[in-house]
This record gives C-alpha cells, structure tokens and sequence, in this order.
C-alpha cells in the first residue's frame, strides 16, 4: 500500500508539499515505520499541527491493525486479536480518523486518552474509539478469566449488567466468542451452509421452572397435581448459579419461564425474581391472574419479557374447566398487564370440545393482548378425561387458523405441524413451539419443584434431578441425547429440523416417542 494511503488523514492536515519534505527528510528510510518520527522531528520547523505526529503514530496502527489475519473460529471467549489499546497524549484523535463529515471531527486537546483500534470481525473494517470503563472492565474480565459473580461479589457491578457488557463487547467485535454448542446431533437434513441450518443451533435456552405445585385454580385438564416439595431458597439461588454456570459453558443465554402451578404462591418468588434478574436472565412468567400491587412489585425490580395466561375457549366452556368466573377475571388481568406495558400472552389448551372455539375467541383477544397461542391437549393426568379431535378435523381446523391468523395479528403460530403446510405452499418455515420444532431438551428443559428435570412438562419425560447431577450432566445424558433425537420416523422428512411434532401427543396415542411420529402428521 501507499504511504500516502496509509497515512491519508495526516496528508490531508499538513498538504502534499509539507507531505513531498517529510518523505525526503527520511531518505532511503522513507517506509511506513518512519513517518510519524519524521513527523515529529519536523513538527517545529515545519509550523505543523502539536498532534500531527501522534495523529501519524495511530493512523499507523490502524493500516497494521488491519492487515491481521482473524481466526475462522475460536474455542473459546477471548480478546480478539486484531484489537489495540493506543495510548494518545492528545484527545479527540478518533474523531479525525472515523468521521466521515467535517462536522463530525473535533480539534484534538493536550491530554491522555486510551483509544481501542480493532477490526470488527462482522465486516473487516477498522474501528476506532476512546475506551470506556466497561470495555476495560470486560477486557480484564476476559484476561484474568473473573466470572461475572466474582465481580458482583466485589460490588463493582451486578451480575446482569457485567453479562450485558459482555455481549455488547461481542456484538461490537471486541470480544470473540465460540458458536453455541447446543446443536442438533442429527445429520442428512437440512444441507449444511443452508439457511435452514440456522435450526441447527440455538443461541439461548430457557428453563421452564415448576417453581411450586400450589394453585389456586383446578383445572380438569391439569397434568400434574401430585404433592412435590418446593426448593428453599438457598436451593433455589444454587439452581439459578447452575443454570448461570451452564448458559456459559455451553456460549448461550439464558431463559427462566416461572411457572407452577401458580409461580407466584411460592413464598420466596419476589427475592428469587431479583436473584434472577441479577444474573442477567431473560425472565417471563406463567401464571394466573393476581393483584395488581404484586405485579407492580415484579415490574419493580425487571419487567417480564411476557406475562402468559390461559384461556380454554369462550366464556362458558372456559369457566367450566378453569372456574366460574375466570373468564371476566382474566380479561380484566389483561387489561392490567397492558396498562402496565407488559407483554401479554394467552394459552388455549385445545380439545375436541374447544377446538370451534379457537378463532372466535382469538377475535375477541384481538386488542387485549399481544399474542393468543394454543397446545393441543396432552392426555396424562387429569386431562386423560378429556379427548382429542381426530386428524381429519384437526388438520381441517388447522388450516382454517391459519387463514385467520393472515387477518387476525393476535394469532400465533406454535403448533410444529403447521411447517407441513408451510412447505406445502412454499412459504418459508418458522421457528415452531421452541424457535427449533420440538426443543424437548435441545433449547428447553421443565424442572419441576422437587428437583426433577424432564424433557418436556406435557408428558412424563424425566432425564434427571438437579440436585443429584447438576444442568451439564442431565443435558449431556443419553436419555436427554434420545429425546432430542426426536422420533425415528422423521428422519429424512424436509421440515424435521423445524418440526418432529409434539411427542405428548405421540405419548397420549400410545405410541413410542423416539420411533413413532406424531398422529396428526399429515405430511
């Protein structure tokens, strides 16, 4: 490269024929390492700007900067390696460098400033800006390897915000990180490099908590009213530095979705909210609808990402299965939540009963809330009394939904089977019930009150107790590795990645979940 084009922005200040002296005054040394000390050795002789050595000196590390060879990928989170920290006696020397308008540029100052010159991973360019406290704090994080507990432990931040500093530091390229490990271990579809292997890997993943078993509701379709002992707190704060410890092993964030029973009747749930929120989860709740002094209380210490309840149909097939009055209540609920600014979501369990139910009600949630979603019925316990659709009505129904979700913006799309029809048309895929299809111990886990940890709350899939073995073991088990697998029956169909069905189904049919698909495939 030309000098001159290395050293652009100083030719631009002191003009080409100061620019035709500094070169002569190196003679045969005239390379790119000796222009900012002739520069300097020029500066009073020449009347040239104070900072115009310096200026010389960081345009200088950019152009080398530049030229580093970046790391295809890295194993782990580290520095990257095409970043330097430049020490400047003048301030305001990147303004010259990275500001395209004469507008946008600021005089340079006498004075100390720590700049960081990196090259942004996303597109190759150089960056240049003045450091700030947390890129420092993030950068000395990563060289002397201190978690994010450790520096809320020595007060310096809360664990959330220090997790926030590290991924604006990845985002921004200063930061490498490794890809996510949570993968699919199946191979043969979808083509690698496709852009349906983005189902392939997660970048996040939640854990449903099944914090306590009390309600105040009984449902008739409840799957589960055993008696589970809840955890202590102390319990409960050590499942959540798991949790913390295993998003981080595994490079992914972390999800908590409180649910229950009724997530809000455990005793500690407020004090386990904040401890959650400290961690820097994304947090969101399950529940019933309740005072609106508590849900002020949580909006308090860190808004919910949503705030989901349930409907089972119209007015009086609802109150029928959830209790007199818990239509009117829910509806007023909703209100609540949206005068709060919390995201609302509303669950429909569907039966054969309220299935005819589904789009009217979505009509009459339109404007409550943000998003009406439905589950088809999984028929364990007290819901083994109730009864499915059989496929020819359903897959009918489904496709009726699907119309009137195109007018009505409050009907969601969840039900993995809707991929099939997707396909059909051409239409490009969604993310289905977990983001990846069925995310049954891929990019979800349901730990349940007394410790148990299952592949999925719909049906009795437990693959460990995390008081016994911990998040990485139960995830690294062969029984969490089958149910991921997903049904053998799938394999080769083009919409698996995005889909496999709902194994509760498949096990409220009867049928094998790891071999058998899900009866209401119509693919």
């Amino acid at each position: 490269m030309r000098l001159e084009d290395i050293y652009s922005e100083c030719l631009g200040i002191i003009g080409p024929d100061v620019w035709d002296e500094i070169i002569v005054s190196c003679g045969s040394a005239a390379e790119a390492d000796s222009i900012p000390g002739a520069i300097g050795r020029m500066t009073g002789p020449l009347g040239l700007p104070p900072y115009a050595a310096e200026l010389a000196r960081l345009e200088l590390t950019v152009f080398r900067i530049g030229g580093t060879a970046m790391p295809g990928r890295v194993d782990t989170r580290d520095l990257n390696p095409a970043l330097s920290v430049f020490r400047a006696r003048w301030k305001g020397l990147a303004s010259l460098i990275t500001s395209d308008h004469e507008t946008d540029r600021v005089r340079p100052e006498p004075g100390d400033e720590l700049l960081l010159v990196w090259k942004d991973p996303s597109d190759g360019d150089v960056r240049c800006r003045p450091a700030v406290d947390e890129d420092l704090l993030v950068m000395k994080m990563t060289v002397e390897g201190i978690s994010s507990r450790q520096v809320a432990s020595e007060g310096r931040l809360a664990v959330s915000a220090a997790n926030s500093a590290i991924d604006r530091a990845i985002r921004n390229g200063i930061l490498l990180s490794p890809s996510s490990l949570l993968r699919r271990e199946y191979s043969g579809w979808p083509p690698a490099g496709t852009c349906d292997d983005l189902y392939m890997s997660a970048t996040s993943f939640t854990l449903q908590w099944h914090i306590t078993q009390a309600c105040d509701l009984h449902c008739k379709h409840c799957y589960d009213r055993t008696a589970r002992e809840q955890p202590t707190l102390d319990d409960a704060i050590r499942i959540l530095d798991n949790l913390h410890d295993f998003c981080l092993e595994r490079n992914v964030n972390g999800r908590i979705c409180f649910s229950g029973g009724n997530p809000l009747l455990y005793p500690h749930f407020q004090e386990l909210y904040r401890r959650a929120a400290e961690r820097g989860f994304a947090l969101s709740i399950l529940g019933n609808p309740s005072p609106r002094k508590m849900i002020e209380e949580i909006v308090s210490i860190h808004r919910p990402d949503f705030f989901q309840v349930s409907l089972e149909g119209l007015q009086d097939h609802n109150d029928l299965i959830r209790g007199q009055g818990h239509f009117a209540h829910t509806i007023e609920f909703l209100n609540l939540l949206k005068e709060l600014n919390i995201y609302s979501m509303v669950m429909l369990t569907l039966t054969k009963e309220n299935m005819h139910q589904v789009i009217p009600l979505g009509e009459i949630l339109c404007g409550l809330s943000d998003t009406f979603n439905f589950n088809r019925l999984s028929l364990v316990g007290e819901g083994a009394g109730l009864k499915l659709p059989d496929k020819k009505e359903y897959v009918a129904f489904l496709k009726s939904y699907i119309a009137a979700a195109r007018e009505n913006p409050v009907l969601g799309l969840k039900d993995n089977l809707i991929n099939i029809v997707r396909h059909q048309k051409g239409e490009d895929l969604f993310g289905g019930c977990t983001g990846f299809g069925c995310g049954a111990a891929f990019n979800f886990l349901s730990l349940l009150a007394d410790g148990e940890v299952h592949a999925c709350r719909k049906l009795p899939s437990r693959v460990g107790n995390i008081h016994e073995t911990g998040l990485a073991g139960i995830y690294d088990s062969e029984q969490a590795r089958r149910y991921r697998s997903g049904p053998a029956e799938c394999q080769g169909c083009p919409v698996r990645h995005a889909c496999r069905g709902c194994p509760a189904i498949s096990h409220s049919h009867g049928l094998n979940i790891f071999s058998e698909k899900d009866p209401f495939c119509f693919i």
